[in-house]
């Protein structure tokens, strides 16, 4: 029984990353949790209990694609991006500098996978006014800064909410555990990407860049973010769980945008990627199955047993396993097995910080390491731009190392 649950939870996972025959990533995941179930390797009580345990995650998502999608339709991205080329004033440095403060900032208030989806198109857009004659690595920027930036707050990447579940810490008290190791990967990721990039930023920039105009709904959907991100700060701080004021938030400022603007709902609701919902309840389920194997019980002992070892070797080792883990099996599983094992194991706080930093900053190392990951990689061919598995492998081993190395040191300051 065991072996099977394994068997399909491994086909279900491999088909979300390989995603054969071009199939979404959420039929594979639905497909595997249903195939558990018809097989009855899970019962429909655990099944829907498993569901159920995201409920947060859904509320989270719902409302940041929401506002995403939004702020997309509305032109408000394409606004930024632009603005950052004028203000490059020719220098394809400070231009590299300037969309990679936007990737930040999008990253910490609407979450990696908003900077990977939504911001993408823009940059493609604002390097191709530029004139940028190689702006790959302009573009690498969303993929990256998705994820070196995703802990932040804990509204940077449903991740976060997937591994502390009902126990978020406060906002200040957040803030204090990942505010330094945040600061440390975003500027060591910067200047990693910086270097590696360098000899494209030779050349002049188009400086007669034309700022496109930003409509009313724009302005809105600016004030509604600014409004969303208060609203979740203050719920942080509060201790409050954060999927249903995300949710609230984005459903409201999306229906008075639409209203404002006089369109057809349907636009933003067609835009939404509404299949990340089922993909991550598919996934859920296959966790929930994994759980009825052992492997929680059997990593729980693991990480006590090197808790009781050494506190420091165990933040070192365990970080490093989940960074890679999260490349063979994508950081939204890893993550949900990571937070069930820190959870039952009560492990020290800075163990704890050590794994969600290992999830959060571990898929900068492949293509396959987060959903934002995947996202950008379509965003990225839908702009006639590529990028080899291997060449990405190459320049995330660099960076993904470097970050992760100094943001777990920050961790004993």
């Amino acid at each position: 029984m065991n072996i099977a649950i394994w068997i399909i939870s491994f086909l279900a996972i491999a088909g979300v990353i390989i995603r054969p025959f071009k199939v979404t990533e959420a039929i594979y995941a639905v497909t595997g949790a249903m195939i558990l179930l018809v097989f009855q390797l899970i019962k429909p009580g655990e099944a829907w209990l498993g569901v159920v345990k995201g409920l947060d995650v859904y509320l989270f998502l719902i409302g940041m694609m929401l506002l995403a999608e939004t702020a997309r339709e509305e032109k408000l991205f394409d606004w930024l991006a632009a603005h950052a080329t004028v203000m490059a004033k020719g220098s394809a440095d400070r231009l590299f500098l300037l969309i990679y403060l936007v990737g930040v900032v999008v990253t910490i208030f609407l979450s990696n996978d908003a900077t990977a989806v939504v911001l993408t198109p823009a940059v493609a857009a604002a390097v191709k006014a530029a004139k940028v004659e190689k702006p790959l690595p302009y573009l690498l920027i969303c993929a990256f800064i998705a994820n070196a930036a995703s802990f932040v707050l804990p509204i940077s990447n449903p991740a976060n909410l997937v591994i502390y579940g009902s126990h978020m810490p406060a906002l200040l008290h957040w803030l204090g555990k990942y505010g330094l190791p945040s600061v440390c990967a975003i500027l060591v990721t910067y200047f990693a990407l910086y270097f590696t990039q360098r000899s494209c930023f030779k050349t002049k920039i188009e400086t007669n860049i034309t700022i496109p105009h930003l409509p009313q709904g724009g302005k809105t959907a600016l004030i509604g973010i600014a409004i969303t991100a208060v609203v979740l700060l203050t719920a942080s701080t509060l201790g409050f769980q954060l999927g249903l004021p995300t949710a609230v938030t984005g459903v409201i400022t999306s229906a008075i945008v639409i209203i404002r603007s006089k369109k057809n709902p349907l636009v933003v609701i067609r835009g939404v990627s509404w299949a990340v919902l089922p993909l991550v309840a598919g996934l859920f389920v296959i966790v929930e199955a994994l759980n009825q194997t052992g492997l929680i019980q059997h990593l729980t002992t693991m990480l006590n047993h090197g808790i009781s070892q050494s506190i420091t070797g165990t933040v070192w080792i365990g970080a490093g396993a989940i960074a890679v883990v999260c490349n063979l099996m994508n950081n939204l599983p890893a993550g949900l097995i990571a937070g069930n094992v820190i959870n039952v194991g009560h492990a020290p706080e800075v163990v704890k910080s050590a794994v969600l930093i290992g999830i959060d900053l571990g898929p900068n190392l492949s293509i396959t390491g987060s959903l934002a990951t995947i996202l950008w990689l379509v965003a990225l061919r839908r702009e006639g731009q590529t990028i080899s598995a291997w060449t990405f492998l190459k320049l995330g081993s660099i960076v993904m190392t470097l970050a992760l190395i100094v943001a777990l040191a920050s961790l004993w300051i």
